[in-house]
């Protein structure tokens, strides 16, 4: 089993969309893999609220279902619960790593980066931006997900 958190500030744009798409990928494309997928914010802003509506309109076009979700801030626990603390952006990656236990900072990183993408490190936020904004916040996590399931089939 192969535990991900996927995370940015509020818990309502990026990391449920990135949830919703890497869940509803593996599922359909890599259905051999067992994978445990949350999201979470770094602050507590949204607690308890569904995703931005927004990003349920764009990802329910792709069919993702982001509807059911609610945020929730990233706790202590997590370091110990989740393989990979998966970060939006940088500031994010900062945050993380500030409320890592000792010796569990290494858990976070840029989901980006870490999923193999090479030309930006960071999911631009689409919180104060157009419709298009949430669907290439969309197009970036797809394509993520896809290499990050695709690494993970080959340590299967």
């Amino acid at each position: 089993m192969t535990r991900i958190l996927f995370v940015c500030m509020g818990n309502i744009c990026r990391s449920p969309s990135a949830e919703a798409v890497l869940r509803e990928l593996a599922r359909r494309d890599f259905p051999q893999l067992q994978l445990e997928v949350d999201s979470a914010g770094t602050h507590d802003y949204h607690v308890g609220e569904p995703p931005d509506p927004r990003s349920i309109s764009a990802g329910r076009k792709r069919g993702y279902d982001l509807a059911p979700l609610r945020a929730r801030q990233v706790t202590s626990e997590d370091f110990a619960r989740f393989d990979w603390l998966l970060a939006m952006d940088a500031a994010n990656l900062s945050r993380l790593r500030q409320l890592a236990p000792t010796g569990e900072r290494e858990r976070a990183r840029l989901f980006l980066e870490f999923a193999g993408e090479r030309s930006r490190v960071d999911v631009p936020d689409p919180y104060y931006g157009t419709a298009a904004d949430f669907e290439r916040a969309l197009d970036l996590l797809e394509n993520a997900s896809r290499r990050l399931l695709l690494r993970l089939t080959e340590s299967v």
